[in-house]
């Protein structure tokens, strides 16, 4: 069994990303900048919204960060959104999710420029995602594709098991995973009999919030694990596999915390370097 290491592959990809960065600074002559919109004061969200800042300081990126109160109307959220977007030296616009319950998180995704839609979360770069096409990729599931690139797995002709079916990993995933030539199966909570679906995966994702979700009798011999899940339980952070029940049937598992976490924010600086890299290409022309 052989654990894929987010930590180890995102400190490979991060220093990978910052020569290209000194590199593409030094041809255009600006910096690379992105922005994240925080509404409200979640303290997850006031964490992740850090290591992002952090993560830029580290890749040589600038980072602005626009604080907006918890009551902040739908116009004021947008009035933001439209200011970066307008902004010539703001190469990455985020909106930090979740939101404050009143507003509508939809319509502000969807005021974002998805030149600069860092989080690939725009129905723009979804369609692209669906075609097939280049597009700024969803930052978990890119994590996720890059962890498997790494360590060499192609998913090409294997069967691959997404649980869940989410906007933000399971759904993307499944569609880039399909787009790498697996034979793809997205399970959600009305599957019948699961068991015997995931069993019968080679790629086995999990991303459905629940701890231990995924036991060792839904696993076949050999398979490939991903789990994506972070749920604090006891005061630890564990995920949606059974770790210690299932890692010895795999060939290869991701850790939590360590294996997806570390790649997200990752992804999230090699989108704001394409998009960077995107508007320098289209002025050029």
């Amino acid at each position: 069994m052989i654990l894929l290491d987010g930590k180890q592959t995102a400190k490979a990809v991060r220093e990978k990303i910052k020569i290209c960065a000194q590199e593409a600074m030094a041809k255009w002559g600006d910096p690379i900048t992105l922005a994240v919109i925080l509404v409200g004061e979640d303290p997850a969200s006031q964490v992740y919204v850090g290591n992002k800042i952090k993560g830029c300081a580290q890749v040589g990126f600038e980072s602005r960060k626009v604080v907006l109160p918890e009551t902040a109307s739908q116009e004021e959220v947008a009035a933001s959104i439209r200011a970066l977007n307008a902004d010539p030296s703001v190469h990455g616009v985020l909106l930090q999710l979740p939101l404050p319950k009143h507003l509508d998180e939809q319509a502000l995704l969807a005021l974002i420029d998805p030149d600069k839609d860092v989080d690939g979360l725009h129905i723009v770069q979804r369609g692209r995602l669906f075609c097939g096409l280049p597009s700024l990729l969803p930052c978990t599931p890119f994590g996720i594709m890059k962890l498997l690139e790494t360590y060499g797995i192609d998913p090409a002709g294997k069967r691959a098991v997404v649980i869940g079916r989410s906007n933000l990993v399971g759904k993307p995933l499944a569609m880039m995973l399909l787009n790498a030539n697996a034979t793809v199966t997205v399970c959600h909570s009305r599957t019948l009999d699961l068991p015997s679906v995931t069993k019968e995966a080679d790629i086995l994702v999990a991303a459905v919030g629940k701890p231990n979700f995924v036991t060792a009798d839904m696993v076949k011999e050999g398979a490939i694990v991903i789990d994506v899940g972070i749920n604090r339980v006891d005061g630890k952070l564990v995920g949606d596999v059974d770790y210690d029940e299932v890692a010895p049937k795999c060939s290869y598992i991701t850790p939590v915390p360590g294996g997806v976490g570390p790649m997200t924010v990752t992804m999230l600086l090699a989108n704001t370097l394409k998009a960077y890299e995107n508007v320098h290409a289209i002025a050029a022309q």
